[in-house]
């Protein structure tokens, strides 16, 4: 199992209790596939990376079949036998370059993708963190092929828009998380 009960008590003790929500998406089976895609091994679960600058600007990323404008916070999957900081550290050295330092657990979401009676469903952990260093460039540049500093106002603006206009219920997803992700941050004492 790559990410446990035991390992979620662990990161809650150290990051403190996140905003636990539910959803549903349906999808056409071709859009099933992609979220298929990212179970291999029976992975269920993505950790996500909210990456804050000290101007409260945000991390954004952009994947190679996403149309310019469109951008999130980076992800991935911790891999088996790995430790849920180390696949979070990880990922976001690989998608955007940066080394990070984990601060806040956010948000969990639990996630239900829909094909008709076909089901899959998905955990999304969401971490605030800030850079400890690093060149802001991805590494894995077959899989993100750009991330940038976007502020708050274009991430709830332009980037939403753009996400949202695909009409791809995954970034519609992805851009229901970040905007919660904003509002929690935005609520945050300083």
């Amino acid at each position: 199992m790559y990410v446990s009960a035991e390992i979620i008590r662990q990161v809650e003790q150290r990051y403190g209790i996140p905003v636990e929500i539910d959803r549903q998406y349906e999808m056409t089976p071709e859009q099933l596939d992609i979220v298929r895609l990212g179970q291999k091994q029976g992975r269920c679960h993505d950790v996500t990376l909210v990456i804050v600058d000290d101007e409260r600007n945000i991390v954004v990323i952009r994947k190679p079949s996403y149309p310019l404008g469109a951008y999130r916070t980076p992800s991935g999957g911790v891999e088996v036998g790995e430790s849920f900081d180390g696949g979070a550290i990880r990922e976001a050295k690989e998608e955007t370059g940066l080394d990070i330092v984990l601060e806040k657990y956010l948000i969990r979401a639990n996630v239900q993708f829909r094909c008709g009676s076909e089901v899959i469903d998905w955990t999304t952990h969401v971490l605030k963190s800030r850079s400890a260093g690093g060149t802001l460039q991805p590494i894995d540049t077959k899989e993100i092929v750009e991330a940038r500093i976007a502020t708050i106002a274009e991430i709830t603006g332009p980037i939403h828009e753009a996400l949202i206009a695909t009409g791809s219920p995954g970034l519609r997803y992805r851009a229901e998380l970040d905007g919660l992700s904003i509002e929690l941050l935005t609520n945050e004492r300083p």
